[in-house]
């Protein structure tokens, strides 16, 4: 180390320091070997391993079972301002490499540990940012990171608005952190009067409720997988399950598909989507309606229904813990069972999970299960997580979701 260190040191086990070393930036409670005392919650501290090699720094949460979330790898990082805006420049550089111009103002900005700013999620819908604080660290420094992350965005011509807080997320509970959500003053800016926006995305214009909508108001990682569907829609009867606001039953729409059913248990997700249906001038070929999809597709087949060829299955995460994971994906493999005896020979499915406790692997065993239906299943792509959510290699947290298509034949 290239400077003095005045922070706290906490002393991991051989088996943290074999985490660490492989690239993941989390210790783990029963990885720690001492930690002072008098160590603040959400304090910076350096973590040694039990020779005493220093192994980088990070945020401490004492009430998590995530107990440090590394910062830096760099011994000489000091912690001030400029160390901040140049995380935010980096993780805004990124996101310009990666997708096009146009869909920048419609994207996620940082995406956590993957960006390494462990803890802190912000998406970008047009002029509004909508920020989740998920860690104690995190949280403690909001009001100095805000004002540099909004400063990083408009250095770079970006016209920002407000920023809104969805921190009615129970992750936040494992932190010691209480729920709630709202705006956040921005000096100098008047505070909108309403809490729903539009942005365009492929080509669709959608609403946004940033305020009650699910997570931060619209799912932005499947943008490239909802062109996949758009381009095998032409000509095609859609049924879109889970279709929260629309979002993929509105590509297939624009893609030219005959007709398209979207269906969500919420009512006021269906709502967003007709209106959405209605923005788009697509509501001629599309029916929005309320339905459990695991009461609606059997009925279906009970009433030998063949009024589909092409099936898209979007649920939201059936599990968020490995306790629950045989419940999912007996849950995962009846809608696509269902789905399977729907479609005729020929016709097309999408299948995905948002899940990491989901892993890939037992997904695909899952969705092979299925074939109980009595069909085979003709691959047509493989697909994840749209590149704004960067999946870094070692940290398998930051891979969550897996998205195929198929034909039914």
């Amino acid at each position: 180390m290239k400077q003095q260190r005045n922070y706290p040191i906490v002393t991991i086990t051989k088996k943290g320091q074999r985490a660490l070393e492989s690239g993941h930036p989390w210790v783990y409670e029963g990885e720690v070997l001492s930690c002072p005392a008098g160590a603040e919650n959400g304090c910076i501290v350096d973590v040694l391993g039990e020779k005493g090699n220093w192994l980088g720094a990070g945020l401490l949460s004492l009430c998590s079972l995530i107990r440090v979330r590394l910062l830096s790898r760099n011994a000489n990082d000091v912690f001030d301002d400029a160390f901040w805006l140049r995380r935010f420049r980096y993780a805004w550089a990124y996101r310009k490499s990666v997708l096009r111009p146009e869909e920048l103002t419609c994207c996620r900005a940082v995406f956590g540990e993957a960006d390494s700013l462990p803890g802190l999620t912000v998406d970008r819908f047009g002029d509004v940012l909508v920020v989740q604080t998920l860690s104690f660290g995190m949280e403690q420094r909001k009001a100095r990171l805000f004002p540099l992350l909004v400063q990083a965005l408009r250095e770079d011509g970006q016209k920002i608005r407000c920023l809104y807080e969805r921190n009615d997320e129970t992750l936040r509970d494992k932190e010691g952190l209480a729920q709630g959500k709202g705006f956040f003053p921005l000096s100098g800016e008047a505070l909108p009067a309403e809490t729903v926006t539009q942005i365009v995305e492929n080509g669709v214009t959608y609403r946004v409720d940033f305020e009650n909508g699910q997570k931060t108001g619209f799912f932005l990682d499947q943008k490239y997988n909802r062109q996949a569907v758009a381009r095998l829609a032409r000509g095609k009867r859609v049924l879109d399950c889970f279709t929260h606001t629309g979002s993929f039953a509105l590509n297939a729409a624009l893609g030219g598909a005959e007709h398209v059913t979207a269906v969500d248990v919420s009512e006021a997700a269906v709502e967003m989507a007709r209106q959405n249906s209605v923005l788009n001038g697509l509501d001629s070929r599309m029916t929005c309606m309320a339905a459990d999809v695991f009461d609606l597709l059997p009925r279906l087949a009970a009433e030998k229904c063949r009024d589909y060829d092409f099936i898209i299955l979007d649920p939201p995460a059936f599990t968020k813990s490995r306790r629950t994971a045989d419940q999912a994906a007996r849950g995962y493999k009846e809608i696509n069972y269902r789905a399977m005896k729907l479609l005729p020979r020929g016709g097309y499915l999408a299948t995905c999970s948002c899940s990491h406790f989901m892993e890939d692997h037992r997904f695909v065993g899952v969705v092979a299960a299925a074939r109980d239906a009595g069909v085979q299943l003709r691959q047509i792509e493989a697909r994840q997580q749209a590149p704004d959510h960067p999946i870094l290699w070692g940290v398998p947290e930051t891979g969550y979701l897996k998205f195929y298509l198929f034909q039914v034949v």
